[in-house]
């Protein structure tokens, strides 16, 4: 596709003609409706083009969840630009390498996240253009780009739906972050099968809770709200009190979260008193929920549209009905509709059919056309006409897909994906360490957390507390490992692979050895 048909930039002008007044955006009591949003972002569009942004180019963005953000977005969406979110949960060095892959001709950066983005900018090899968010910084005084470092002109010419919108940021199974290309067309069909699922009206009251710098804080409810002209109140970050508090107030009738968010809410005093008869329903994604927790939910009259999926899937893949969620409990339920999945022999790569527990494969117009600028990982993850998660699933006989276990060694704690290479990479350049295993295991709050193994060089001394700070200076706070093992060994496989699966074996019978003393 390439009609221009599906692009977003279309969404905010139709609101504004079909409801004005409307609220879209309320980002702590200040409200954006729907003309404002969609003066502000064409107005911004046009003085990016003005001042020699073309199509492709990527902005860069480090800011928490706002209105000016929401802005900045829809004027990508239509002038033909990228929107590049970047995780302020970063370290600088992180952000140095996410921003020199991006190539970006602008870094917007928000007033609170400045001392982080000078200590990323000078770790850079080359300047880049920086300016702030909102009506008194990018709107009103919009810098020269940056030009790429390849040397291109920048491109005139209408926007196209295979054309690039979002660069999102995600992490690879040997540790290095990609960003995940996705296109107006990958946006417009994920959402459109989100509306045929999870249900969004113009009456809805949307709780954003997830980060803009995950597609979650985009595809998975808000793009959706601003389409059929709902109101999307915006959080910038996740309070359980707070949240309980604004469901009453404000009537909130859904939201979205990782299962850490809902643990939280169940565990708050307010939790069993709050009034929570306006949350017509609620989505679990980022990881499985835990069946407990989904039953807690449930005794509260919530129903919960659990499922699975993946940037770069955009992400919407497998979801549970609100009608299943008590009957099914545990699933990652079916396809979305739009989407195409299938399981495969994980070392054969046959498609298999009927029961059967495999690779989950997925298809689909809403399917990523690559990582940016890295063709072996997009080959990589593309094959044969499919995109390859990596993640272990089992269907059942009355299609239904329950998600097993990673293939890959990526785990997911609070929602966020962690690549133990990469911590392993930390701990490993402390000059004490001779060898190091990271593993992630089962954890009641969190999900998943992050435990290492360690194995000193002869004669060297430190200890778990050391090395964490160590880490701390390279690692954003929430990939650092919860405990640290030092061990004599780390064993591994004739073909000298870490053997992680025995690692998190014997830390959980451990675990359970103690409980049980």
């Amino acid at each position: 596709m390439t009609d221009g048909l599906h692009t977003l930039g279309r969404w905010t002008r139709d609101r504004a003609v079909a409801t004005p007044d409307r609220v879209a955006v309320d980002d702590r009591g200040v409200v954006l409706t729907y003309r404002e949003l969609d003066a502000r972002a064409s107005a911004l569009a046009a003085a990016l083009l003005d001042r020699g942004y073309g199509v492709g180019d990527r902005i860069a963005t480090i800011t928490g969840n706002s209105a000016d953000h929401v802005v900045v977005f829809f004027a990508c969406a239509k002038a033909g630009l990228v929107l590049v979110p970047l995780s302020w949960r970063l370290s600088p060095r992180e952000l140095a390498l996410q921003l020199e892959q991006a190539d970006p001709a602008l870094l917007l950066v928000e007033d609170e996240f400045t001392t982080l983005a000078n200590a990323t900018r000078k770790r850079l090899v080359a300047p880049l253009a920086v300016q702030g968010l909102g009506a008194g910084s990018i709107e009103a005084n919009v810098p020269h780009p940056t030009r790429n470092s390849l040397g291109e002109p920048p491109v005139r010419r209408e926007v196209r739906d295979d054309d690039a919108l979002l660069i999102i940021f995600t992490s690879g199974t040997q540790g290095a972050a990609r960003g995940a290309i996705l296109t107006h067309a990958n946006c417009f069909w994920t959402n459109l099968a989100l509306s045929r699922t999870a249900e969004i009206t113009s009456s809805d009251t949307v709780l954003a809770v997830m980060p803009q710098y995950h597609v979650g804080g985009w595809n998975v409810q808000p793009l959706l709200a601003w389409w059929v002209g709902a109101t999307v109140v915006l959080e910038r970050t996740f309070d359980p009190g707070r949240v309980l508090q604004l469901i009453q107030e404000r009537r909130i009738t859904t939201t979205m979260g990782v299962p850490a968010n809902y643990l939280f809410l169940s565990e708050h005093p307010s939790f069993a008193a709050a009034d929570l008869s306006s949350l017509r329903h609620a989505i679990v994604g980022g990881a499985p929920m835990p069946e407990p927790l989904l039953r807690t939910w449930h005794s509260r009259g919530v129903a919960l549209t659990q499922g699975y999926g993946l940037t770069e899937a955009s992400p919407n893949v497998l979801c549970l009905p609100d009608e299943d969620a008590r009957t099914k409990v545990g699933l990652a339920g079916k396809p979305y509709p739009h989407v195409e999945v299938a399981v495969a022999d994980p070392v054969t790569g046959e498609e298999l059919d009927g029961d059967a527990v495999g690779e989950l494969l997925v298809r689909g117009p809403s399917v990523f056309p690559g990582y940016f600028r890295a063709p072996e990982s997009t080959a990589a993850a593309l094959r044969d006409g499919w995109l390859h998660t990596g993640d272990l699933v089992h269907r059942d006989s009355d299609g239904y897909f329950r998600v097993v276990d990673r293939i890959s060694d990526i785990y997911i704690s609070g929602g966020e994906s962690i690549a133990p290479t990469e911590v392993e990479a930390a701990i490993a350049s402390h000059p004490a360490v001779a060898e190091v295993a990271v593993v992630g295991v089962p954890d009641g709050r969190w999900g998943e957390v992050g435990i290492a193994h360690v194995v000193l060089r002869q004669g060297r001394v430190t200890d778990e507390h050391e090395l964490l700070e160590h880490c701390a200076t390279q690692l954003a706070s929430y990939k650092l490992p919860k405990r640290i093992l030092f061990v004599r060994s780390i064993p591994r496989s004739t073909g000298n692979k870490v053997l992680r699966r025995l690692l998190v074996d014997e830390y959980v019978a451990t675990r359970e050895q103690e409980v049980a003393r």
